[in-house]
This record gives structure tokens, sequence and C-alpha cells, in this order.
């Protein structure tokens, strides 16, 4: 459930801040462990226990959100054999920020690795300017499963795609070769982005990559393929084919709540991947 933080203080909100933080992940044996987390405020990396054989981090930022001229960027490697999960203590808050703020994130992933890169979602407020960048790296064998959703910030305060930019680039690499590369722009500059974007309150792409989500693709491409075309429906969502091992599932809801449900439901094969379900005590 997303839920609205107060709003940082004037003079918190003039100050922009540039945070980077360094995640190295290995296999000791059977199970996983985080061999490198360094954080520079204000981002900050949570690595709570499971009980499965994957390590996680959470991260979140002081302050609750991002504020103007905040740029954060986080590196991270997953070594061969390795299974990870990197997501958010909540959502990504995105405060009024005339001068903009960016979120940058490059990942390495060695072969037979899993990354799991599933944050809560992205929420701009009145007048926030974001810019985000996503750039993975995915070896031979390497999995991939990404969740990435926009919502249209505090509706229920009258605040419903307010901001003034959200852009979005997402690029996966196998080798060089390029399996997605791609830049989401909502911009009222375009046109308003209530009138565009119609009925819809978030917006969401799940990409799943690689040899240890082959059944997973194969289920999800069918279920979706089969559901049926609903006129005005509040939820609209598709699958495509991704070269030999990938699949792009893209979704638009009526509200942020459905979406993070579907989300969900669509990796509900996660928990079995990493030996414990990050999300059982998040519902």
């Amino acid at each position: 459930m997303i839920q609205s933080e107060p709003t940082p203080s004037p003079g918190t909100r003039r100050s922009g801040r540039a945070g980077d933080a360094r995640l190295a992940f290995e296999r000791v044996g059977t199970r996983t462990v985080v061999r490198t987390a360094l954080a520079h405020s204000p981002l900050r990396l949570l690595t709570p226990r499971n009980h499965g054989h994957a390590a996680w981090v959470y991260t979140s930022s002081l302050g609750g959100g991002l504020v103007d001229g905040d740029h954060l960027t986080v590196d991270l490697e997953v070594a061969p054999g390795a299974s990870a999960l990197l997501s958010s203590q909540g959502s990504t808050r995105v405060y009024r920020s005339p001068r903009g703020c960016r979120s940058e994130l490059s990942a390495r992933v060695a072969e037979g690795a899993l990354l799991v890169l599933a944050p809560d979602p992205t929420m701009c407020f009145t007048g926030a300017r974001y810019v985000q960048r996503q750039d993975v790296q995915l070896a031979p064998g390497a999995s991939l499963v990404l969740m990435d959703l926009v919502t249209a910030g505090r509706s229920a305060n009258g605040e419903r795609w307010a901001f003034t930019h959200y852009a979005s680039t997402l690029r996966v690499h196998r080798e060089g070769r390029a399996l997605i590369d791609e830049r989401w722009l909502l911009d009222p500059a375009h046109g308003s982005l209530p009138e565009r974007l119609g009925r819809f309150d978030a917006l969401g792409t799940v990409l799943l990559v690689g040899p240890a989500l082959d059944s997973a693709r194969e289920a999800l491409a069918a279920r979706i393929g089969a559901l049926p075309v609903t006129p005005r429906a509040g939820l609209v969502c598709s699958a495509s084919p991704l070269g030999a091992d990938g699949l792009v599932l893209r979704a638009a809801a009526s509200s942020a709540e459905a979406l993070l449900r579907t989300a969900r439901e669509w990796l509900s094969f996660v928990p079995s991947l990493l030996g414990d379900d990050p999300w059982v005590r998040r519902a």
C-alpha cells in the first residue's frame, strides 16, 4: 500500500544531495552473502536476514524521499552462481524539484547468477522533475527479474499526474548485445498528462530474462495472452517476447494499488527462486 510522507521542511528542500552506493554479492557454499555494502548519505542500505539462500538488500533515503538537486547512484555486482534481491524500503517519493532529481543504477550479473530488482513504485509529487536510468549487463546464463512502476502521485490530494517531468531509461545487454534499450518520457510540455493517460493512475514494466525464468515466462505469456479484451477495463496488460529467453510485460492500471498487486502476482514465483518471500510481511 502506498502511503504519503510528510513534505520536507523548506530548508531541506533547497539543498540537493549526492549519494552513492556500492553493492557486491557472492556465493559462499549454498548461500549468497553481501560482500560489499557501502553507501553515502542520503542513501542507506538495509541487509535483513531471511530464511532463503539469496541475499536481500533494501535501499532507503534520508528524509523519506528525493529533494531538489538529489543525485543518487548505485553500482551493483552479482558474482557467478549468486542470487540477490534489491528492493526499497518504500515508494520512491520525489518532491517538488525545479532543478530536478536523478537516480542511476548500474548492475553486472555474472554467469549463472540471478538478480531480482523489485523496488516499490516511484511517486512524483506536484512540480517534481525526475530522471531515472537503469543499466544491466548480463553474462551468458545470467538471469534478471526487473519490476519498474510509476504512479500518478498523490491522487487523493488532487495531485494526479501533476509533476513537471519524468524520464526513465532502461537498458539491458548481454555480451554487448542490447536486449532492451528504451526511454519513457512523461512531460506536460507534450500535452496534458491527465488527459493523455485518461483513467490510468499507474504504469509498469516487468522484465524476465534468462534460464532461471524459463517456466515462469512461458506460464505468464500464456496467462496474459488468454486475457479477454474488455472495454474501459481498470487494468490493461500485454506480454511480448524479448529475444530467445526474455519476456517484457506492460501494464496500465486505474489505481496504484491494483498495479502493485498485479505485478506481485506476476512475480509470485520469485519466493521459490530466493528461498523466502520478500513481500509476505509487507502485504
